[in-house]
Protein backbone atom coordinates (compact mmCIF):
# COMPACT_ATOMS: atom_id res chain seq x y z
CA UNK A 1 0.00 0.00 0.00
CA UNK A 2 1.37 3.39 -0.96
CA UNK A 3 1.22 6.47 1.22
CA UNK A 4 -1.20 9.12 0.00
CA UNK A 5 0.57 12.13 1.45
CA UNK A 6 2.82 13.09 4.30
CA UNK A 7 0.46 15.16 6.43
CA UNK A 8 3.31 16.40 8.63
CA UNK A 9 4.98 18.01 5.63
CA UNK A 10 1.76 19.15 3.98
CA UNK A 11 0.42 20.87 7.10
CA UNK A 12 3.03 21.08 9.90
CA UNK A 13 0.44 22.58 12.23
CA UNK A 14 -1.43 19.27 12.23
CA UNK A 15 1.56 17.43 13.66
CA UNK A 16 2.37 20.26 16.05
CA UNK A 17 -1.17 20.22 17.46
CA UNK A 18 -1.18 16.44 17.79
CA UNK A 19 2.25 16.43 19.42
CA UNK A 20 1.09 18.98 22.02
CA UNK A 21 -1.88 16.74 22.79
CA UNK A 22 0.44 13.72 22.96
CA UNK A 23 2.77 15.57 25.34
CA UNK A 24 -0.14 16.15 27.73
CA UNK A 25 -1.29 12.53 27.49
CA UNK A 26 2.18 11.16 28.16
CA UNK A 27 2.53 13.32 31.29
CA UNK A 28 -1.03 13.14 32.65
CA UNK A 29 -0.19 10.64 35.38
CA UNK A 30 -1.53 7.44 33.81
CA UNK A 31 0.87 4.52 33.73
CA UNK A 32 2.90 4.30 30.52
CA UNK A 33 2.14 0.56 30.28
CA UNK A 34 -1.59 1.30 30.46
CA UNK A 35 -1.32 3.97 27.77
CA UNK A 36 0.52 1.56 25.48
CA UNK A 37 -2.18 -1.08 25.95
CA UNK A 38 -5.00 1.32 25.08
CA UNK A 39 -3.04 2.75 22.15
CA UNK A 40 -2.48 -0.74 20.79
CA UNK A 41 -6.09 -1.83 21.35
CA UNK A 42 -7.57 1.25 19.65
CA UNK A 43 -5.14 0.80 16.77
CA UNK A 44 -6.26 -2.82 16.40
CA UNK A 45 -9.90 -1.75 16.22
CA UNK A 46 -9.13 1.01 13.73
CA UNK A 47 -6.83 -1.16 11.62
CA UNK A 48 -3.92 1.28 11.83
CA UNK A 49 -0.85 -0.74 10.84
CA UNK A 50 1.55 2.17 11.38
CA UNK A 51 0.32 2.75 14.95
CA UNK A 52 0.23 -0.97 15.75
CA UNK A 53 3.84 -1.28 14.65
CA UNK A 54 4.84 1.75 16.73
CA UNK A 55 3.01 0.94 19.93
CA UNK A 56 3.89 -2.75 20.01
CA UNK A 57 7.58 -1.89 19.44
CA UNK A 58 7.41 0.62 22.28
CA UNK A 59 5.52 -1.76 24.56
CA UNK A 60 8.03 -4.59 24.02
CA UNK A 61 10.96 -2.22 24.56
CA UNK A 62 9.40 -1.08 27.84
CA UNK A 63 8.96 -4.62 29.13
CA UNK A 64 5.51 -5.67 27.92
CA UNK A 65 5.25 -9.42 27.30
CA UNK A 66 4.67 -10.86 23.86
CA UNK A 67 1.86 -12.98 25.29
CA UNK A 68 -0.12 -9.96 26.54
CA UNK A 69 0.36 -8.16 23.22
CA UNK A 70 -0.72 -11.21 21.20
CA UNK A 71 -3.85 -11.69 23.30
CA UNK A 72 -4.86 -8.05 23.56
CA UNK A 73 -7.74 -8.36 21.09
CA UNK A 74 -9.09 -11.19 23.28
CA UNK A 75 -8.45 -9.48 26.63
CA UNK A 76 -11.84 -10.53 28.02
CA UNK A 77 -10.89 -14.20 27.76
CA UNK A 78 -7.21 -13.87 28.70
CA UNK A 79 -6.20 -13.96 32.39
CA UNK A 80 -3.15 -11.71 31.95
CA UNK A 81 -4.64 -8.25 32.56
CA UNK A 82 -5.37 -6.49 35.85
CA UNK A 83 -8.84 -5.22 36.71
CA UNK A 84 -7.65 -1.64 36.03
CA UNK A 85 -6.27 -2.66 32.63
CA UNK A 86 -9.52 -4.47 31.80
CA UNK A 87 -11.49 -1.36 32.72
CA UNK A 88 -9.24 0.79 30.52
CA UNK A 89 -9.58 -1.64 27.62
CA UNK A 90 -13.36 -1.73 27.96
CA UNK A 91 -13.45 2.08 28.04
CA UNK A 92 -11.14 2.19 25.00
CA UNK A 93 -13.46 -0.04 23.02
CA UNK A 94 -16.55 1.93 24.03
CA UNK A 95 -14.99 5.30 23.14
CA UNK A 96 -13.41 4.04 19.91
CA UNK A 97 -16.71 2.49 18.80
CA UNK A 98 -18.83 5.36 20.14
CA UNK A 99 -21.19 5.33 17.15
CA UNK A 100 -22.21 1.74 17.93
CA UNK A 101 -23.88 2.37 21.29
CA UNK A 102 -22.80 5.77 22.63
CA UNK A 103 -20.91 4.44 25.68
CA UNK A 104 -23.65 2.76 27.72
CA UNK A 105 -24.17 3.60 31.39
CA UNK A 106 -23.33 0.04 32.40
CA UNK A 107 -19.87 0.38 30.81
CA UNK A 108 -19.27 3.62 32.69
CA UNK A 109 -20.44 2.01 35.94
CA UNK A 110 -17.97 -0.88 35.49
CA UNK A 111 -15.05 1.36 34.50
CA UNK A 112 -15.37 4.34 36.86
CA UNK A 113 -14.48 2.54 40.13
CA UNK A 114 -11.00 1.79 38.75
CA UNK A 115 -10.10 5.44 38.09
CA UNK A 116 -10.38 8.77 39.84
CA UNK A 117 -12.43 11.38 38.00
CA UNK A 118 -9.22 13.05 36.83
CA UNK A 119 -7.78 9.75 35.62
CA UNK A 120 -10.96 8.89 33.74
CA UNK A 121 -10.97 12.27 32.02
CA UNK A 122 -7.29 11.81 31.11
CA UNK A 123 -7.90 8.24 29.94
CA UNK A 124 -10.72 9.47 27.72
CA UNK A 125 -8.45 12.13 26.24
CA UNK A 126 -5.72 9.53 25.65
CA UNK A 127 -8.23 7.34 23.80
CA UNK A 128 -9.34 10.31 21.73
CA UNK A 129 -5.70 11.11 20.94
CA UNK A 130 -4.88 7.62 19.64
CA UNK A 131 -8.10 7.56 17.64
CA UNK A 132 -7.05 10.87 16.04
CA UNK A 133 -3.58 9.52 15.27
CA UNK A 134 -5.18 6.37 13.82
CA UNK A 135 -7.49 8.37 11.60
CA UNK A 136 -4.65 10.53 10.27
CA UNK A 137 -2.43 7.54 9.55
CA UNK A 138 -5.18 5.37 8.06
CA UNK A 139 -6.56 8.22 5.92
CA UNK A 140 -3.15 9.07 4.47
CA UNK A 141 -1.88 5.46 4.49
CA UNK A 142 1.23 6.05 6.54
CA UNK A 143 3.21 2.86 5.86
CA UNK A 144 3.93 0.39 8.63
CA UNK A 145 7.56 -0.43 9.19
CA UNK A 146 8.98 3.09 9.00
CA UNK A 147 8.85 3.76 12.74
CA UNK A 148 12.15 3.38 14.55
CA UNK A 149 12.07 3.70 18.32
CA UNK A 150 14.42 6.37 19.62
CA UNK A 151 16.88 5.19 22.23
CA UNK A 152 16.35 6.86 25.59
CA UNK A 153 19.32 8.58 27.13
CA UNK A 154 20.22 7.81 30.72
CA UNK A 155 19.29 11.34 31.81
CA UNK A 156 16.03 11.50 29.83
Amino acid sequence: MNARLNYAKAAPGVSQAMLKLEEYVQHCGLERSLLLLIETRASQINGCAFCLDMHTQDARAEGESEQRLYLLSAWREAPFYSDRERAALEWTEAITLVAADHVPDEVYERVHPHFTDEELANLTLAINAINSWNRLNVAFRTPAGIYHRRQKHENS
